[in-house]
């Protein structure tokens, strides 16, 4: 009899969580360790489960609500349904983070809500972040996010998974953020739907976690639901000191089936950037190099974090920001606000001349800060491009790592930043 083949880290970590032998396609219940919502979505699961007639969350240190979307509130409308969320958490035990404590897909993670091995589901499609961490997360819609926090279980269909092994050193001045830009544009916005990403080898060893979790928060940008690797001595040093939970870490079988396979040598990759208006509508920059711009934004969950910031304020200090433009920062949490200020990165970044806005999601929803008028072209550490993103649709907007974003706004056109990087500096 032959044996069965080998797993995925996806089908071990559903398999695991339903109880089950599943394989891909296979549908499974399967027990979740953490639920959480944004503002944009938790209203509307509170009210599902209104409706369902549940006054209680399955277990409420395992569910959290994130003000991040429209933080600080900009309208009354959204005043009243923060409101709604802060009196759930009060009701229920949920965890409430509010104005300023930052992005969802942040907070998560740093206050150790998941782990190594775990199952999570969050009512915003950039959850397949945590996929970095070998947390198998995926977003989901608020009614299924409102079951899962009534009853701590959700079905799932078993994704096949599409392998990507990357080798080959990052030039100096080329980053994760273009790594996975140049994957979206190689397989495109539908290339993986419904599948789950699995990205390994030499090339994603050598990137911190926090390049990482910029690679596996767009993983949904292929249509993925989600975006794994392994966890590495790096993940787990990463989570010590992080809440009080052990680490489960899973690794692929050598067997496993995989249904498409890709490898990659970064050794040559340029800068890229998507252009306007989808995500897989990437160039090497030097077919948008020298695009006038009136704005620049780093932050998002995508590129928050305190490594992001560095690299911004190594490549604005001691210079401006371009007269003609806005340059916007948003850090992804509070934590790392105070990181960037004790690193010195915020007063390297203001005396260059950009606007620090709340921990959050800013400009990324166009829900307030930072929205640009008719027909100006913004350059974005952001996941999305869409059409209206920003909260303009007549307002163009190319996306790029947090290197393309700095140089760009010093010269106020879209800039190549290798050349903030000659003679190795990194």
């Amino acid at each position: 009899m032959t044996a069965p083949a080998g797993k995925t880290i996806a089908e071990k970590i559903l398999s695991a969580h339903a109880g089950t032998d599943a394989r891909a396609g296979d549908i499974v219940v399967a027990d979740v360790d953490f639920v959480m919502g944004q503002d944009g979505t938790s209203p509307l699961a509170i009210r599902a489960l209104e409706r369902m007639g549940v006054e209680k969350v399955f277990d409420p240190a395992k569910v959290a609500l994130v003000i991040d979307h429209s933080s600080p509130s900009p309208v009354e409308g959204v005043s009243a349904l923060h409101t709604q969320m802060r009196e759930f958490g009060k009701r229920t035990g949920a965890k409430i983070y509010d104005v300023g404590c930052g992005v969802c897909h942040q907070l998560i993670p740093e206050n150790g809500h998941v782990v190594p091995g775990d199952l999570m589901v969050g009512c915003d499609s950039h959850t397949c972040t945590y996929g970095a961490l070998n947390v198998f997360s995926t977003g989901v819609g608020s009614t299924d996010g409102a079951a899962a926090m009534a009853s701590g279980k959700l079905w799932f269909k078993v994704p096949e998974t599409m392998r990507f092994t990357l080798s080959g050193q990052l030039p100096a001045g080329v980053f994760s953020k273009d790594v996975i830009l140049h994957i979206a544009g190689l397989i495109g916005a539908d290339g993986a739907t419904y599948m789950a990403l699995e990205f390994d080898g030499p090339a994603i060893d050598a990137m911190s976690v926090e390049a990482r979790m910029t690679m596996s928060n767009m993983a949904i940008e292929v249509g993925a639901k989600a975006g794994l690797m392994r966890a590495d001595a790096k993940t787990l040093a990463w989570f010590e000191g992080r809440g009080t939970r052990t680490p489960a870490p899973v690794e692929p079988d050598p067997d496993a089936v995989y249904a498409v396979t890709h490898s990659i040598d970064l050794s040559e990759l340029v800068p890229q950037v998507a252009k306007p208006h989808s995500v897989d509508n990437v160039s090497p920059i030097a077919e948008v190099e020298g695009t006038p711009i009136q704005q620049g934004f780093v932050g998002t969950c995508t590129n928050g974090r305190l490594e992001d910031l560095g690299i911004a304020a190594g490549i604005l200090a001691g210079r401006t920001v371009h007269p003609d433009v806005r340059f916007i920062v948003a850090p992804a949490s509070k934590r790392i606000y105070l990181d960037a200020m004790a690193a010195g990165y915020i007063q390297t970044l203001v005396e260059a001349g950009a606007a620090v806005v709340t921990p959050g999601c800013g400009p990324c929803v166009g829900t307030h800060n930072g929205v640009p008028s008719d027909g100006e072209n913004v350059i974005s550490t952001a996941n999305r491009n869409f059409k209206g993103r920003m909260g303009n649709s007549n307002a163009f907007v190319y996306l790029g790592s947090p290197a393309t974003v700095a140089a760009s706004v010093i010269e106020g056109r879209i800039t190549d930043p290798r050349k903030y990087f000659e003679g190795g500096a990194r």
